[in-house]
């Protein structure tokens, strides 16, 4: 179990970091947020691997241009979620990020050139029907702004190009590729935009910014970890605790609890994924049967 107890804890980590950038973002911008993140990652990586040589692996990659999509997937994404919660609840964000595994799978067929079994592709027209469920009453008003939900389906898009370009980077070990690069990239970035939308913060808005880069370091090792123990057909699943844990701070911290069709439509696409997953692995097993059995 320790697979997936990782995977929890890092799940829980990447919700916390949403919170907190979501109560940094009625005063700073995004630049300063995600700077002040980055600013705070690369030091500690940088300390960690003083400390001890050869820390997160070594500094050269044959597949650069592969890293510079990742990176720049990972600026996108960063941005997206950051400007997307600023306006959407937790609960409602992560029902539409929820579409990503539907997204990695496309992404697969058509980049990779991976086999799709026909009935995990209804399960994926189920899944954005179950987001359609959701949304589509919100956006007549009562909900977020048509805004939010491109911002989160954005981010989402740039998440699942990264989870596929990780799958064909998986041979090369190491935390280099995912923090180090991505986190001075980051301060190129966006620390213009922080420059020029700089805000004065109070001691305990500096401890919260400070923050974000610890909680973001912890929850991505913690998943990289995670898929050390156990792979994606076993890990997958645990995603969806982030929509328990979103709910729950929606409702600590901003007294917010879903709707009905938000509580619908989450249900939708959870049952879809699960059934996408099931009938690509059964589509998977005819292959590797007749890969055994070839001499």
């Amino acid at each position: 179990m320790k697979g997936p107890a990782l995977a929890l804890a890092g799940i829980v980590l990447f919700s916390l970091l949403d919170a907190n950038s979501k109560l940094l973002s009625g005063q700073y911008g995004v630049g300063q947020v995600v700077f002040l993140r980055y600013a705070v990652l690369v030091p500690l990586f940088l300390l960690a691997r003083a400390a001890r040589p050869g820390f997160g692996g070594p500094l050269r990659t044959s597949r650069p241009g592969l890293h510079a999509i990742r990176v720049a997937c990972m600026m996108i994404s960063a941005a997206s979620f950051f400007l997307a919660f600023r306006q959407l609840p937790l609960a409602e964000g992560y029902l539409v990020f929820f579409t990503s595994p539907f997204m990695t799978l496309a992404l697969a067929a058509l980049l990779l050139r991976e086999a799709v079994p026909r009935a995990a592709w209804f399960w994926c027209l189920v899944g954005f029907g179950g987001v359609l469920l959701a949304v589509a009453p919100k956006l007549g008003g009562g909900g977020g702004p048509l805004s939010g939900y491109l911002w989160v389906f954005l981010g989402t898009l740039a998440f699942s190009v990264t989870q596929t370009v990780n799958r064909r980077l998986r041979a090369e070990p190491g935390l280099v590729g995912v923090i180090l690069w991505p986190g001075l990239v980051g301060l190129l970035v966006f620390g213009p935009l922080a420059w020029r939308d700089w805000m004065p913060a109070p001691p305990l808005d500096l401890f919260q910014l400070a923050l974000n880069g610890l909680i973001a370091g912890a929850a991505v090792v913690l998943t990289a970890a995670a898929y050390r123990h156990a792979d994606a057909a076993r890990l997958g699943p645990y995603g969806f605790a982030a929509l328990p844990v979103s709910v729950a701070l929606d409702l600590a911290l901003w007294g917010l609890w879903p709707d009905a069709a938000t509580l619908a439509g989450g249900a939708v696409v959870v049952f879809a994924c699960v059934m996408s997953e099931r009938a690509r692995r059964a589509g998977e097993a005819p292959v590797a049967a007749r890969a055994a059995a070839r001499p």
